[in-house]
C-alpha cells in the first residue's frame, strides 16, 4: 500500500542544466556527461537500485534526500528500498518486547510485527518528505511491491523469503516522475505481512529490474581493510576466495561480500554494486576515481610479459575500440612490451614498455561497454603495485585526464600533449623523461 504524504515543500526544482554543471565540479565535465549518458540511455526503472540503511536515516537523512533528489532532477530515478534496524531495535526495548536472533535473523511474532510496521511506516515517510522537501517527486510504498512466502514459521515467525517482485506498481510510480521508496515489508500468502531481511529484498527487487547500478549507502562509506582503510575495488573473480579466508573479515563483512556476490549473479556482467556515504553518492556514480568500494563479479586479469602470448587482433581492437581512432599498420610489429594488465575478454588493460631507463605506460584502454565497472581502477591499482615509478602521456583535451591527474604525482603540459608521472622525484629525470616522451611519433592514424 502506498504512504499518504503530502507535499511539504514548494521549492522550484534546480534544471537539469544547473544539476550538469553543479557535478561538473566532482571533475571534468565531459567524465560526468559520459556517465549521465550511459545511466540516461536505460530504461527508466533499470538505473538503480539504492539500499539505505536504518543507521544513514538516523544520522544522514538530508543527505541522503538530497543526493536523491540530484538524480531525479538530471533525469535519473532510482528505486529506493531502506531499513529500519536501529529505530526497531529502540521501539521494541521501549514495548519490552524481547526479540531473539536466530542465524542473524530477527525472530518475529505478532507483537513484533505490529512494531515493525509502524516503525517502518514511519520511516518511510521521513525518508519520503525529506525528499520532497529537495522539490522533487517521491512515492512512499509500505508494502504490496514485495511477495514473499514464510522462511520457515517455526523457526523464524513472521519471517519472509522474497519470491517476486511487483513491478507495474514501480513502473507506475517511476513513470509518473516520482521515486518509489519502499521498506522491507513483504507480503506473504493470505495478505500477512511479513519481516523480510534488508539485504535479501534487495537482492529480489534487483533481480527484477535488473538495473546498471546497485548502491548500498553505509556509515563507513564502503568495506574497510585490515588496517581500517577503505578497500576502493573488489573483482570477486580474482578476490572473494582469498577475502573470505582472511582472518580479518569478520561477520559483517563476510555476509555483506556474499549477499553482494548473489546480487551480482543476477545481473548483467557489466553491472557493479558501489558501497558509499550519502554525501559521496554523486562522486560515486559520476566519477572514475569514484568514493567508495565497487564491488563487482569481474573477470581474471592477466599480468602477460610476454607479447606472443598476447592476441595482436584482439589487443589492436581494443585499443582501436578505447581511443576510438585506427592504430597505425605498424603499431603491433614496433611495440616492445615490458608487461601488460589484460583481462580476460580484451576489454580493458594496461600495456607497459621501456624508454631508456624509465617505465613507460604506452596504453591505458578500456572498451566503452566495460567502462564503469571498475576494471579501469583495478587494472590501474596493478600497474602502480607493480611499478612504483612509471609515465605516461595523453592528449590535453583528454576527459580521461581528470582521473590521471588524481593519480600522478606531476605533470607538465608539452603543446597538445600532458606528460604524466608517478614515483619520480629527480627533477633530472624528469626532465629527461619528459624530453622524450613528448617527442614521441603518435601511433594512430591521422
Amino acid at each position: 500500500m502506498s504512504t499518504p504524504i503530502r507535499q511539504t515543500s514548494t521549492r522550484q526544482t534546480p534544471t537539469r542544466e544547473t544539476i550538469v554543471q553543479l557535478l561538473s565540479h566532482l571533475q571534468d565535465g565531459k567524465e560526468v556527461r559520459a556517465y549521465l549518458n550511459r545511466f540516461s540511455a536505460a530504461d527508466q526503472t533499470r538505473f538503480a537500485v539504492i539500499k539505505i540503511g536504518g543507521a544513514i536515516l538516523q544520522d544522514a537523512l538530508e543527505e541522503t534526500a538530497e543526493a536523491l533528489a540530484f538524480l531525479q532532477t538530471v533525469g535519473l530515478t532510482p528505486v529506493v528500498i531502506h531499513g529500519g534496524g536501529p529505530q526497531l531495535d529502540a521501539a521494541l526495548d521501549q514495548a519490552k518486547i524481547d526479540t531473539p536472533k536466530v542465524d542473524g535473523l530477527r525472530v518475529t511474532d505478532a507483537a513484533t510485527m505490529d512494531v515493525a510496521r509502524r516503525v517502518f511506516t514511519e520511516e518511510n515517510i521521513r525518508l519520503v518528505s525529506a525528499v520532497r522537501a529537495q522539490g522533487v517527486a517521491a512515492e512512499g510504498i509500505s508494502s504490496g511491491v514485495i511477495e514473499a512466502d514464510y522462511l520457515n514459521r517455526e523457526k523464524y515467525g513472521l519471517v519472509g523469503e522474497p519470491v517476486s517482485v511487483h513491478l507495474p506498481m514501480l513502473e507506475a510510480i517511476v513513470s509518473s516522475g516520482a521515486i518509489p521508496i519502499l521498506t522491507c515489508l513483504g507480503t506473504a500468502p493470505g495478505g500477512q505481512l511479513v519481516n523480510v531481511n534488508g539485504d535479501a529484498a534487495t537482492r529480489a527487487v534487483v533481480a527484477a529490474l535488473q538495473p546498471i547500478k546497485v548502491v548500498f549507502l553505509t556509515g563507513t562509506g564502503g568495506l574497510l581493510n585490515k588496517s581500517g582503510e577503505l578497500i576502493h575495488a573488489i573483482n570477486l573473480a580474482t578476490e572473494y576466495e582469498r577475502l573470505l579466508a582472511a582472518d580479518w573479515v569478520k561477520d559483517g563483512m563476510r555476509y555483506k561480500l556474499e549477499e553482494i556476490k548473489k546480487v551480482l549473479e543476477t545481473l548483467p556482467r557489466s553491472s557493479s554494486v558501489s558501497m558509499t556515504r550519502p554525501a559521496d553518492l554523486l562522486t560515486e556514480l559520476f566519477t572514475h576515481k569514484g568514493a567508495g568500494t565497487l564491488v563487482r563479479l569481474g573477470e581474471v586479469i592477466k599480468t602477460v610479459t610476454d607479447k606472443s602470448t598476447l592476441d595482436p587482433a584482439k589487443t589492436k581492437e581494443l585499443v582501436e575500440r578505447a581511443f576510438a581512432r585506427p592504430l597505425a599498420a605498424d603499431w603491433w610489429d614496433k611495440f616492445d612490451l615490458l608487461e601488460a594488465e589484460i583481462t580476460e575478454s580484451y576489454r580493458a588493460g594496461a600495456f607497459l614498455t621501456r624508454l631508456d631507463r624509465f617505465t613507460y605506460l604506452d596504453k591505458f584502454a578500456v572498451s566503452e561497454d566495460a567502462r564503469g565497472e571498475g576494471l579501469s581502477r583495478t587494472i590501474w591499482r596493478r600497474v602502480a603495485k607493480n611499478h612504483p615509478s612509471f609515465y605516461w602521456r595523453s592528449r590535453t583535451a583528454n576527459p580521461f585526464n581528470a582521473f590521471y591527474h588524481d593519480q600522478a604525482d606531476g605533470s607538465v603540459r608539452r603543446g597538445n600533449w600532458t606528460v604524466f608521472w608517478i614515483g619520480e622525484t629527480t627533477f633530472a629525470n624528469i626532465e629527461a623523461a619528459v624530453a622524450k616522451i613528448e617527442r614521441l611519433p603518435a601511433d594512430f592514424d591521422a
